[in-house]
């Protein structure tokens, strides 16, 4: 079992992926991307080419993630970051959406995602932006 982890996660109107390649360019590492096509997500054809997920990890243990925000999606730039928690503690993970969430608004429940984690999103009574991420099997 890993440790829980905390990153920043950036939002973006259709430039995650190159934002991200920018990001890539000055802290170097390794990056994955996914669009939401090859996400399954269902979102209108016109989007498919844009980001659902991408993850840089740099050799000095940076993780920085980032997506392009589906269309209708308020995306105001100075206010675009959520705070990510991810790892494989399901209990852990989701005693964390559960405490955090109360008294804030849901946007995703914690269910089981297409890429096979469990995967949640909400807005804490701070209005601090949250995802968690639970890697499944």
């Amino acid at each position: 079992m890993q440790n829980s982890k905390l990153n920043p996660y950036l939002n973006f109107s259709g430039t995650a992926s190159e934002a991200m390649e920018f990001y890539k360019s000055a802290f170097g590492g390794t990056m994955t991307m996914m669009t939401y096509k090859d996400g399954g997500m269902p979102h209108k054809p016109e989007e498919y080419g844009k980001i659902m997920h991408a993850m840089l990890e740099t050799p000095g243990g940076i993780t920085l993630m980032g997506a392009d925000v589906p269309e209708g999606w308020e995306n105001v730039i100075g206010t675009n970051v959520s705070i990510s928690l991810s790892g494989d503690n399901d209990e852990e993970l989701t005693g964390y959406f559960e405490k955090l969430s109360q008294g804030g608004t849901v946007q995703e429940p914690l269910k089981q995602a297409p890429w096979g984690d469990k995967f949640g999103m909400f807005i804490d009574k701070f209005g601090v932006r949250w995802m968690v991420n639970i890697a499944g099997e």
